[in-house]
């Protein structure tokens, strides 16, 4: 299948990998360093133990996702529209089109851009960049869709690529329960610069993620979306299964870039003045990020 990667970050980077060394013809278009990495040399997909150099295609132009049969959509949730008006010129309708984005409201945004749908994945990966064209792996790798007329084309040409793929009837669900589990710790592991392992076992952490969590729960059933009920286990157990990853904020700002937290406790803040619900503990996390997104600029 020819497949297409707008976005090539670090979870970008890691599907398209994992495509094109299942003999997909991929094509990933990012950033100018990177990309001429991966021209020259390939992708580098580390998995700590074992490297290994995939052979993919890469531009810094949205032109070159013409003639692709599905394009996973991995940009920031700040850059949404932009990347949408960028690749409208050049998919069909019979395009699939995955947002493999944080937050709960990127597919739906960027379908009012395209004028056609956009189904949202749920992405459970551990993944950061370690240098030009060279993508690590940390852990994980999993995906949830909704049911849909392209679900099953879509599990049976990720699954045999090494991508686990769940078709869940409540995706809408899943996706808030990612969400959640991005409050708890994404704010915390940037403002701190810490790792979830490390980070966890800070004073009071447990308690303010909690708190975080069950602000997040009340703005969810406000909004009619049935969450899982594991999600803290869910929320616990990563700080086992990714001790030693930073948190995607966490790297924004490291790298003094933007941040995805307007998308995340900061739309739970938002929600909940919508609906006169209490959020103080995101709204906390909210605004000391963007104080520290200010210190980097």
């Amino acid at each position: 299948m020819k497949i297409a990667v707008m976005g090539a970050g670090a979870v970008g980077c890691y599907y398209g990998a994992m495509l094109a060394r299942a003999g997909h013809d991929v094509t990933l278009i990012g950033r100018p360093g990177h990309v001429e990495a991966m021209n020259r040399d390939g992708l580098l997909l580390d998995f700590g133990a074992t490297q290994e150099f995939v052979s993919v295609t890469a531009s810094t132009d949205a032109v070159a996702i013409s003639g692709a049969e599905l394009v996973l959509f991995c940009v920031k949730s700040t850059d949404t529209q932009s990347a949408g008006e960028q690749i409208k010129p050049f998919i069909s309708k019979d395009t699939i089109i995955l947002s493999l984005q944080n937050g709960v409201d990127n597919a739906e945004r960027l379908s009012v851009v395209l004028g056609q749908p956009v189904i949202p994945v749920v992405v459970y990966v551990a993944t950061s960049m370690g240098g030009a064209g060279h993508v690590k792996h940390h852990g994980r790798g999993e995906l949830v869709i909704g049911p849909s007329d392209q679900s099953q084309v879509i599990a049976d040409t990720l699954r045999p690529a090494g991508i686990p793929i769940e078709i869940s009837e409540n995706a809408a669900g899943a996706l808030w329960a990612k969400m959640i589990l991005n409050c708890a710790y994404n704010a915390l592991s940037a403002i701190t610069q810490l790792p979830y392992g490390k980070l966890v076992e800070g004073e009071g952490v447990g308690n303010v993620m909690r708190n975080a969590v069950e602000e997040c729960l009340a703005v969810a059933r406000k909004d009619g979306v049935t969450v899982p009920d594991h999600v803290w286990e869910a929320i616990e157990k990563i700080a086992q299964t990714m001790p030693t990853q930073f948190s995607s904020t966490a790297q924004d700002l490291a790298r003094g870039k933007p941040s995805e937290i307007d998308y995340l406790n900061g739309y739970i803040v938002r929600k909940g003045t919508e609906f006169g619900i209490p959020t103080p503990t995101n709204l906390t996390l909210f605004a000391l990020t963007k104080l520290q997104e200010g210190k980097a600029s």
